[in-house]
């Protein structure tokens, strides 16, 4: 396997990838990164869990011109989540390399998003509607872009967005460099690199099997001002050993961890706000059980790898598939059994739908009340009871500072346990 090195990557970017625990490149980045250095127009069949937002992020940085100030390159993805967890993670590399990045989205202000515009950021990255607002307002410009990236490019031909993708293309560079990443390649992507692209080079990867006998997939529909007490019902109920929730964005995750506190929920969060040193100093804290409990985005837990994570949480919906297989990575591992929760709404199933492809399972799906809405094909769903944990084989050995849960954890209310354990030295557990 060949390294990030020599991919052509420079060390600043490569520190910072392991700093979040990754490592090696995986094979779409393996596979696509030459091409996309050599200025190649690339059509990438990225399947589930492959890696391919860094395969486009890591050279499209590194090809920035920073002394230049303008438009430069442009990723086109077609939801606002997806654009979040994208500019999450080119705002995170690009900062080191000096690079300016702006996420372009509905739902924010016009004002505030023209004031930045004014500054001609080197990466734009938004919705195919958002983007041609501002092309028809004349506050983007497209003819200095010189690379240009369709991501999930099939769902955006699914949504419609076949026209206003063709608009924005035909008003930059005529010699752009064209990505298109997608998990298949129907007709009419076929037809769009036909008009738009030189000679693609094409680049296929097969993502891996998640193991569904040792994770336990669960979706539970609902409304999205539901979640929040959903949440906390389930955390009392399923009494996890250790878990991590997963929010979509830092927003979310911030307003998150801040509502599950003030409903007495001992918790720690990690985000892309934080800086390195205090994100290691809570995983620290957290692999000890202190607190049990982590929200987290996905750029920020990237490095998590900790034994005894029982329960994942999906607070959102991940609009990008290898972040699903990353999350619910975090538990069953080295031989123990794990639960995945998954919370979607209605304006979600869409993507509950494509994880299931990209899977090929049907998930168990129950209404918000706990009712089997619909059986899954994987692992047989276990009936939920509020007195019992998940029975959990690991291989996690108790520290010395943890020899109360080798004697048996107590459960999650952990105002009980504060009250029991606030007379014992270096045993309180401090809400973080």
């Amino acid at each position: 396997m060949k390294s990030f090195q020599s991919l052509g990557i420079v060390p600043e970017l490569i520190q910072a990838l392991q700093k979040v625990g990754v490592k090696e490149p995986t094979p779409i980045q393996e596979k696509s990164i030459p091409f996309i250095f050599k200025g190649q127009d690339v059509i990438a069949k990225a399947q589930t869990g492959t890696g391919k937002t860094l395969a486009f992020l890591l050279p499209l940085l590194q090809r920035i011109h920073v002394d230049l100030q303008q438009e430069q390159a442009l990723i086109i993805a077609p939801t606002r989540e997806l654009i979040q967890q994208i500019a999450e993670e080119a705002r995170h590399l690009g900062a080191i390399l000096g690079v300016d990045v702006l996420p372009l989205i509905g739902g924010r202000t016009i004002e505030g998003q023209l004031q930045k515009l004014g500054r001609r950021p080197h990466v734009i990255i938004g919705t195919p509607g958002r983007l041609l607002d501002h092309v028809n307002r004349g506050t983007l410009h497209l003819n200095s872009i010189r690379r240009v990236v369709l991501d999930e490019a099939d769902q955006m031909l699914h949504m419609g967005f076949l026209p206003d993708i063709e608009k924005l293309i035909s008003g930059t560079d005529g010699k752009r460099q064209l990505l298109m990443f997608s998990a298949t390649i129907p007709d009419k992507i076929r037809n769009l690199a036909k008009a738009y692209m030189q000679k693609p080079t094409s680049v296929t990867v097969q993502g891996e099997n998640i193991t569904l006998d040792t994770i336990e997939q669960k979706v539970y529909m609902m409304e999205e001002q539901d979640k929040v007490n959903r949440l906390v019902a389930m955390l009392e109920a399923d009494n996890p050993y250790l878990a991590i929730v997963f929010c979509n964005t830092k927003e979310v995750a911030i307003k998150l961890a801040y509502e599950l506190a003030r409903k007495g929920v001992e918790l720690g969060e990690i985000h892309g706000d934080m800086t390195q040193g205090r994100r290691t100093q809570v995983l620290k804290e957290f692999a000890k059980g202190n607190p049990p409990i982590l929200v987290a985005t996905d750029i920020a837990a990237r490095g998590i790898d900790i034994e005894g994570v029982s329960h994942v949480y999906n607070f959102d919906v991940p609009h990008d598939m290898d972040y699903y297989i990353h999350r619910i990575g975090r538990t069953g591992r080295a031989g123990s059994t794990g639960v995945a929760v998954t919370f979607a709404t209605p304006a979600e199933e869409i993507w509950v739908r494509r994880i299931e492809r990209s899977i090929q399972a049907t998930l168990t799906k129950y209404t918000k009340d706990g009712q089997v809405k619909t059986k899954g094909s994987g692992l047989a769903p276990k009936k939920e009871t509020a007195s019992k944990k998940p029975k959990i084989k690991s291989t996690y050995q108790a520290t010395k500072a943890k020899a109360h849960k080798a004697r048996g954890h107590k459960g999650a209310n952990t105002r009980v346990r504060r009250a029991k354990s606030s007379g014992s030295s270096g045993r309180s557990r401090g809400k973080q």
